[in-house]
């Protein structure tokens, strides 16, 4: 999908931001047709997820099943492939994390009206032990509808990602917590850091539609087993370049060259 806001001029800026506040919002990434298109791939995968025997309703994660999980995105369409190897995602991705990224995850979740948070956490917390002394994982957030607190846009901690402990968090974090807010089609680029969580959806008739491309460091385990998850079919339709940042390779996250040999 070719991006509808011109990237590259404002990437520094962007990964300025993104660095200094741990969350930057660009807007018009996809356009309303585009996002519409993808919102109902999203509710096609659904569907198929729970055909597949897989729920979309996790108790563990959520209080009720207003929030509406849907995993392993890649092998479900491939619009969803082309995301995850959008050119601003993975330069976004790299601009924070280095050269050396691997994809870790890509799910989503549409919080209908009546959902509510699910527990305070960062990402980064989920895949390595503290301290967290720099940015290995980063979240590209795809907005498919719009999102703004009543609808249930995320809760973030600002500039939570300068902690290195979880003892560094406030007693009541998600007291401090404010929502980003972001029109459909845009993309919210969040280092793993930061902690939050999913809002409420406080309202009778609004959906809030996101979906999550995790990428980390390759030296990380990735939170989804690809050789697993992914159907021979899907493997067989994938470029060379996402065959290898999904760790599908023979050689896994070992470097050749300058960074081996010096």
């Amino acid at each position: 999908m070719a991006s509808s806001v011109d990237w590259k001029a404002t990437l520094p800026a962007r990964l300025d931001e993104l660095r200094a506040h741990g969350v930057v919002i660009i807007p018009n990434v996809l356009t309303p047709s585009e996002a519409l298109r993808v919102r109902a791939a999203l509710q096609g995968a659904a569907t198929e997820s729970e055909r597949r025997g897989v729920p979309t309703f996790i108790p563990v994660l959520d209080p009720n099943d207003a929030n509406v999980r849907v995993f392993n995105l890649l092998d479900m369409d491939g619009l969803f492939r082309d995301l995850i190897m959008h050119p601003l995602a993975l330069a976004l991705a790299r601009g924070l994390l280095g050269d050396n990224i691997g994809i870790s995850n890509f799910t989503a979740n549409i919080a209908l009206p009546g959902s509510r948070s699910m527990s305070v956490h960062s990402d980064q917390a989920l895949v390595a032990p503290e301290p967290w002394l720099a940015p290995w994982s980063i979240n590209i957030i795809w907005c498919l509808d719009d999102a703004y607190l009543e609808n249930g846009s995320t809760l973030y901690l600002p500039d939570s990602h300068h902690f290195t402990k979880r003892s560094e968090l406030p007693a009541n974090p998600q007291a401090e917590m404010q929502p980003f807010t972001a029109p459909r089609g845009a993309i919210v680029a969040m280092d793993g850091r930061v902690w939050h969580t999913s809002g409420a959806n406080v309202t009778t008739d609004a959906e809030r539609a996101l979906l999550f491309g995790y990428y980390s460091v390759d030296f990380l385990r990735p939170q989804t087993n690809w050789n697993v998850m992914l159907s021979d079919a899907t493997k067989a339709q994938l470029s060379p370049e996402l065959f290898n940042l999904l760790g599908l390779g023979p050689t896994g996250n070992t470097r050749v060259g300058k960074d081996l040999l010096g």
